[in-house]
């Protein structure tokens, strides 16, 4: 099995501007994301962007960039220009890692793209881990996913899903013990197939109301395949705070 991988990058970010040049000990963010990437079995890694001052970041460590449009509204669409610009074919498998994770395990990544590979009816793959807190259920913020007894996604929400009718409330102080909730980790594996038809569709009303850009595949009969990730993910670096714990962490490892 083969793969490749692309790491959107963008500078703008209301919460973190320039958040892939943020450094994280003596490199850069987004130097921890491509460090991590290459430790997996993917072909080759990539990152996408639309600002020079990345790209210009990314060729001093040694990484290969795309350059691309700076008019993309979603990761998807960056990694759909990516996979045209390579010439990737429509059976070509692209995992899309996320350019905030600087601790993502390479070990996730590879499995994420052996389920697709492995799924033949699925067009996407992601990942998912249990959900154990009672505010992480609640949390608008954690997407929760159900999915069927083949490992096909049935639905992402910010709500809680599946909700205990008859063993729970939103003032219950626990989880029913019966529950089985799944979070869902954002790293996606696409058969370039997807991403040229996924460019095509207009947003899903679904999609628009959760915000979540995978209920356009499903709305469009599109299979996602989901699994326990086979490692714990660490969260990504969305805000000042979650920069510093990030640096805290690699800190005490050094």
């Amino acid at each position: 099995m083969s793969f490749y991988i692309v790491i959107p990058a963008r500078y703008a970010s209301s919460r973190l501007p320039a958040k892939p040049l943020a450094m994280i000990g003596d490199k850069t963010m987004i130097q921890r994301v491509y460090e991590q990437a290459s430790k997996s079995a993917a072909t080759k890694v990539i990152v996408a962007t639309d600002d020079q001052r990345i790209a210009d970041s990314v060729k001093v460590f040694g990484g290969e960039v795309c350059m691309t449009s700076d008019t993309h509204t979603s990761g998807t669409d960056r990694l759909q220009e990516v996979a045209a610009c390579y010439g990737f074919s429509d059976s070509d498998i692209v995992v899309n890692v996320q350019g905030d994770e600087p601790l993502i395990p390479p070990q996730v990544i590879d499995q994420v793209a052996a389920n697709l590979a492995a799924n033949s009816a699925a067009s996407v793959a992601t990942l998912c881990e249990p959900i154990a807190s009672l505010q992480d259920f609640n949390d608008p913020n954690v997407v929760k996913v159900v999915s069927d007894n083949n490992g096909f996604a049935l639905y992402f929400s910010r709500a809680p899903i599946p909700w205990p009718r008859d063993t729970y409330t939103p003032s219950s102080s626990h989880l029913p013990s019966e529950l089985v909730a799944r979070r869902h980790i954002g790293i996606y594996a696409y058969r370039c197939a997807l991403l040229n038809r996924f460019i095509r569709w207009p947003p899903a009303p679904l999609e628009q109301l959760e915000s979540l850009e995978q209920l356009r595949v499903l709305s469009n009969g599109e299979h996602i395949h989901i699994d326990l990730a086979c490692q714990k993910v660490p969260g990504g670096v969305d805000t000042p705070a979650d920069l510093e714990r990030i640096r805290l962490h690699l800190g005490a490892l050094s």
